[in-house]
């Protein structure tokens, strides 16, 4: 891939950009509830300014199945954005007072290169969410002719959406010179590490609440690792495949065949697979937690952490690691009550991190949102804010946009 950090100003300068970023951030009543996704790509948009480059960002939020939503409005994004470039500058370059970064409402079809820009100070506009229209999700040849149209470069910064078959990540390509950001490749560098350049013995700590869904990624890496931890609502459909009640826990149906082969081939390459000794029960979601040994469980249980016996063997498995890819919490987190088990693992993930003798990637949108509530970020060698490309990748799988972009 070309890497618009490497091309020359003189290529890049007084050129309009069209960006393609991933600020899918979790709202609620239009606040902003985690801002990781905005603050990992200001350095791609500093460059691009720092370039004398226009720069007309391109994103989603949400699923508004291609029909205009305004709960899923860019609005505070944009906002949001503006007052981090506005606030925050860096060394070289000052987003000043006066600049604004205007939120484009209007119909992209009533929108051509020359209007867009309503002078010649304005330098960063941002479109409403792409996934109002139908032919960004279609992958539609036209709409993404169109989009081309109104830029003279494309970049895509948006890893987390590049295993989607979509106009502003995969057409786009066809018709306007194309560039990886600096955030994309920042995430395909981390991840070979854990594919290509990983130091044994190797651990992976995988969530969720369904196997079926992960059986690709965890039949892939397996033969790689050492140790496969299972945990949240996926380890329960192990405890039942080993006949161990599990109370009214969430839990896939007709798992039998896709668990027997994980075992199958853990064994054939000796991967040890862990998953509870002891979880922390509750009756409903908002409940205190209570201790639990697996013969212990009630039929009105639900399952919603791992337990202090499980935390220590995880320690001691992490403390005998190089490398650790974890990817989902290990319980209901958003319950003060059952966030044990992930604090511990975060711990001494960290712990280790900082002793320089660990390295650490940490992916998907619910285990960085955890990490963040910790205020852990920096304290692992890469977070990636990616959740399906993040897997995808490490199943071995072409990612549309990555294809796209060689």
């Amino acid at each position: 891939m070309k890497n618009i950090k490497d091309q020359p100003i003189l290529k890049i300068k007084y050129k309009t950009i069209l960006l393609r970023l991933d600020l899918n951030v979790p709202l609620e009543n239009y606040k902003i509830l985690d801002e990781t996704r905005i603050h990992k790509i200001i350095d791609t948009i500093r460059f691009l300014l720092k370039s004398e480059t226009r720069i007309i960002i391109i994103s989603h939020v949400g699923r508004p199945n291609g029909k205009i939503n305004e709960k899923l409005s860019l609005k505070p994004v944009a906002e949001k954005l503006e007052y981090i470039l506005k606030t925050y500058p860096d060394s070289e370059f000052v987003y000043g007072p006066e600049q604004n970064l205007r939120l484009i409402k209007k119909n992209l079809n009533e929108i051509n290169k020359e209007n867009i820009f309503l002078s010649d100070f304005e330098k960063i506009v941002m479109l409403e969410n792409i996934r109002f229209y139908k032919g960004e999700e279609e992958n539609d040849d036209g709409f993404a002719k169109k989009l081309s149209s109104l830029g003279d470069i494309y970049v895509n910064d948006a890893f987390s959406c590049s295993h989607r078959s979509h106009a502003s990540i995969d057409k786009i390509t066809k018709y306007i010179p194309s560039f990886a950001g600096f955030q994309l490749i920042e995430e395909i560098n981390a991840l070979k590490k854990i594919t290509s350049e990983i130091k044994k013995p190797i651990t992976c700590i995988i969530g969720g609440s369904k196997i079926s869904t992960k059986i690709n990624l965890i039949k892939n890496l397996i033969p790689k690792l050492d140790n496969m931890i299972i945990v949240g609502g996926m380890a329960n459909n192990i405890l039942k495949y080993k006949g161990i009640p599990i109370g009214k826990s969430i839990n896939e149906d007709n798992c039998e065949e896709i668990i027997d082969e994980i075992f199958s081939i853990s064994e054939k390459h000796s991967c040890s697979i862990v998953y509870p000794e002891d979880v922390l029960v509750g009756k409903n979601l908002n409940d205190k937690s209570n201790i639990k040994a697996l013969n212990k469980i009630d039929k009105d249980d639900l399952i919603l952490d791992i337990g202090p016996n499980t935390s220590k063997k995880i320690n001691k498995i992490i403390d005998e690691s190089r490398t650790i890819l974890w990817n989902g919490p290990a319980g209901y987190f958003e319950n003060p009550y059952f966030a044990s088990g992930s604090i511990e693992i975060a711990n001494k993930i960290i712990e280790k991190h900082l002793a320089n003798k660990i390295f650490s990637v940490v992916g998907g949108g619910d285990t960085v949102y955890f990490i963040n509530t910790l205020d852990a970020k920096n304290n692992f060698n890469f977070v990636s804010t990616a959740g399906g490309a993040f897997l995808e990748y490490l199943e071995g799988k072409n990612l549309p946009g990555i294809k796209a972009l060689n």
